[in-house]
């Protein structure tokens, strides 16, 4: 139980306690005073978002620019998932690296993603229920997104190409290169 760091700054896994018997699980999914406490997340999460996807539906890359920036802890209620988050943070060592975790309802990971991250995930299982906590409201004018399949990302979804269920939204999305066309000012 507790928090792990990543290699990129700000990106953290928290794997929760959890209290199992014979007749389930109980676990505590946020409580903020621990978060906290005993971690550097800090965040007034006023947004809660729920999607139910089938296998290899890919959401994202997708962000928040400008006021409108979205930190994010994101779950699996139900089957498992691949979450990806790219720093976009301009000046940071880590510029345009990912981290990737999977994320399902057996480990009950959770996955806390910084202000100034593009963040997607693609469905490993034959449905999941992907739960997530925002600290801010989303604004259409102030979304952008990344290809998924951006050759300079390189990221390995763990799902054969032919098998991605894109939106039409994310099927036109521009290259990492390209997505400045949405103004972001991230700290760092």
């Amino acid at each position: 139980m507790g928090f792990i760091k990543t290699e990129i700054e700000g990106l953290m896994i928290y794997d929760p306690r959890v209290f199992a018997d014979e007749r389930g699980y109980f676990m505590e999914s946020y409580n903020r005073q621990f978060f906290e406490g005993n971690s550097e997340i800090n965040c007034e999460f006023v947004q809660d978002n729920e999607s139910l996807s089938g296998y290899g539906t890919l959401r994202g890359l997708h962000y928040q620019a400008g006021e409108h920036c979205q930190a994010k802890l994101v779950r699996v209620i139900q089957g498992s998932v691949l979450d990806v988050a790219v720093d976009l943070r301009e000046g940071s060592k880590t510029y345009g690296q990912h981290v990737s975790v999977e994320l399902t309802e057996e480990n009950k990971r959770q996955f806390f993603v910084p202000r100034g991250f593009a963040h997607g995930f693609v469905v490993l299982s034959e449905k999941a229920l992907f739960s997530y906590k925002c600290d801010n409201y989303y604004s259409k004018p102030s979304e952008g997104g990344i290809r998924y399949d951006d050759p300079t990302l390189n990221i390995d979804w763990g799902v054969d190409k032919k098998d991605i269920i894109l939106s039409e939204k994310d099927a036109i999305l521009p290259t990492f290169g390209k997505h400045k066309s949405i103004e972001i000012k991230f700290a760092v």
